[in-house]
């Protein structure tokens, strides 16, 4: 179904939600939120963590943790559900009617249970084994996996494959309504692009709607044909892709659509959204959003807090809750970034790796990682090098040998053949060889970063813990772990706090402050920012380019997300196989690729506009 076709809607929508609270033990968490979306359409939810977003969608599906209650009116097709989740009503919806596509296949999945009997679990009850296999063969057909997929576990599929499982795990039941919350967002492009198609294409095919929940706004922008923006548990923004995010009515809406990082050009600092999202249960009289918002009036914090009203100039959908509705800016472009001193010129990919210089951080060379019992190489004869103060990308699809590389840099691998050296941190070439056979004298000359902070930050201890162990391993136990703090732009007072009381940018930063005790020359960054709002993103990324200047630090970046390269590098290294196929200046590698893979993986971005 074309978005000419969904513009002509029946009268009665699928999902119709009025007046939605969710309270929880401190207060509200949700704070009266209503909505439409009628069969074949993609409605996106958009917003920064602690917006109320994947509440919502927990309350919508019935599925809110013990202690928390929803009330308000649901409707399916003009059929009131109560919100009850131990009612009838929601055990004839749950996971039949209405299906959740949860983020992490890996953790959604069982991991000792094959795909084929998790799958099953949504069919019938006294459905015979014979049509349970059948049926769950066609299902795995329709998301575009082999038959065998089914007596495998979800350890031995690829993360994309895990998705699709999870996707024909939810489609069993035949759901009028699939909800799907950042179904892709540890994808890579090319996967992510893959399995959003799918979604479209199964969408068309059994006339779903699909509520899309997303820190990425290129993807609702390129998906959804209608964008609802969430902000301290209430909507403040709706409307169709091009309203919402090119011509936004709401400050907080162009504020988040800023902070989007560009492909096609490399900015001189990202823009952020200073302060963070209040808890709805803490927001008084007025507007959610004032003290963050540079348009702010005293009427804005005095007065009624503002509902959804009609843009000036927008089509009735669009609508925005602001005291200054229309006055909001679009969203600017800003300027390519100058060449820093000693930037190598736009078009000279540098030296090969195998020169070896004096401001050499990182030089890998011929690296291989043959894994036991796989039929190639996870890495094969890679030559990368780093130099001192040079932020360099490694992009690719998931199972190109990214992450290996980077186990394999930080010592956590060990390479099967090939050299891993840091000029920096070693004796010169032509000393002493006593000095060479001696331990290196800097320990901390690589350290790295992880995709999620939550896990790689011990629970059970403070941040000032967390920070004195590092010190003392670094051998600098009488250190101000305030310090580290500081140099991440945190308070000290953050020292008490434990990684729950932390959101997800401020728990990243600590993990930061973390691998910085040691002083390293070089920081290895795995997907460091992809589970990040892009605020909050943005805000990381900039402060990795200061530290990077302040501290001449060089980092390796490892991402599948090319416009985040685009911010971050000076040179990008394509690997596709375990192999890298291109590499160059980032410029360069990003806008005009030689090679087809990249122009692959460039090709599945979703659009800017």
């Amino acid at each position: 179904m074309s978005r000419a076709d969904r513009a002509v809607r029946p009268a009665v929508p699928l999902l119709s939600v009025r007046d939605l609270r969710v309270d929880g033990p401190s207060g509200a968490i949700v704070a009266g939120v209503g909505l439409d979306v009628h069969r074949g359409e993609t409605l996106a939810l958009v917003g920064e963590s602690g917006s109320g977003k994947s509440m919502t969608v927990k309350a919508l599906s019935g599925l809110l943790p013990t202690g928390v209650r929803a009330t308000g009116t649901l409707e399916l097709e003009g059929t009131r559900i109560p919100l009850d989740p131990g009612s009838p009503h929601w055990r004839a919806v749950r996971g039949t009617r209405i299906a959740l596509l949860l983020q992490d296949p890996f953790t959604s999945l069982s991991p000792v249970h094959t795909c084929g009997a998790q799958i099953g679990w949504a069919l019938p009850a006294g459905t015979s084994r014979s049509k349970r296999a059948a049926l769950v063969a066609a299902l795995l057909a329709e998301v575009g996996l082999p038959p065998e997929t089914a007596g495998r576990h979800p350890h031995q599929l690829s993360g994309g494959m895990r998705q699709r499982v999870a996707i024909a795990a939810v489609l069993a039941a035949g759901p009028d309504l699939l909800i799907a919350d950042e179904p892709t967002t540890a994808l890579d492009v090319t996967t992510q692009h893959e399995v959003l198609e799918l979604i479209a294409r199964l969408q068309q095919e059994r006339r779903m709607a699909v509520v899309l929940i997303t820190h990425d706004l290129g993807l609702a922008r390129s998906r959804a044909d209608r964008i609802a923006v969430m902000y301290a548990g209430r909507l403040v923004e709706t409307g169709t892709g091009a309203e919402v995010l090119d011509a936004p009515a709401h400050p907080y809406t162009a504020r988040l659509a800023a902070c989007e990082p560009p492909l096609d050009r490399r900015l001189p600092l990202l823009p952020t959204i200073p302060g963070q999202v209040p808890s709805a249960h803490t927001v008084g009289a007025g507007c959610a959003f004032a003290d963050r918002c540079e348009l702010v009036l005293p009427d804005c914090r005095s007065r009624y807090t503002p509902e959804l009203a009609p843009a000036p100039g927008g089509s009735p959908g669009h609508l925005a809750a602001c005291l200054r509705i229309g006055e909001a800016p679009a969203p600017a472009a800003p300027r390519p970034a100058d060449p820093r001193p000693g930037d190598p010129p736009a078009l000279d990919p540098g030296p090969a790796a195998t020169d070896v210089r004096a401001d050499r951080a990182l030089l890998v060379s011929g690296l291989v990682k043959q894994f036991a019992r796989s039929a190639r190489p996870a890495v094969d004869s890679v030559d990368l090098r780093l130099d001192r103060g040079e932020a360099v990308a490694v992009v690719g699809q998931s199972g190109s040998g990214k992450t290996t590389l980077a186990r394999c840099v930080v010592g956590l691998e060990r390479p099967s053949s090939g050299t891993v050296a840091f000029p920096l941190s070693e004796p010169a070439p032509g000393a002493d060889p006593r000095a060479r056979r001696r331990p290196r004298p800097d320990p901390g000359r690589v350290q790295i970063v992880f995709q999620d902070p939550y896990s790689a930050l011990n629970p059970g201890l403070s941040i000032g813990a967390t920070l004195r162990e590092a010190l003392r391993a670094a051998g600098r136990p009488e250190e101000d772990p305030a310090d580290l703090l500081e140099l991440v732009g945190l308070p000290r007072a953050h020292l008490a706090r434990r990684p729950r009381r932390l959101s997800g940018g401020e728990r990243q930063r600590v993990a930061i402050a973390r691998a910085l005790a040691p002083r390293p020359h070089v920081l290895v960054c795995d997907e460091a920012v992809s589970a990040l709002d892009v605020s909050v993103q943005a805000g990381v990324l900039n402060l990795l380019a200061r530290l990077r200047r302040e501290l001449d630090l060089s980092i390796l970046f490892i991402t599948h997300d090319l416009a985040i390269a685009r911010q971050v590098a000076d040179r990008v290294y394509v690997m596709h196989r375990g192999r890298v196929v291109e590499h160059g200046p980032a410029e360069l590698v990003l806008t005009a690729p030689t090679h087809p893979y990249t122009r692959q993986l460039l090709a599945s971005v979703p659009a800017a506009g």
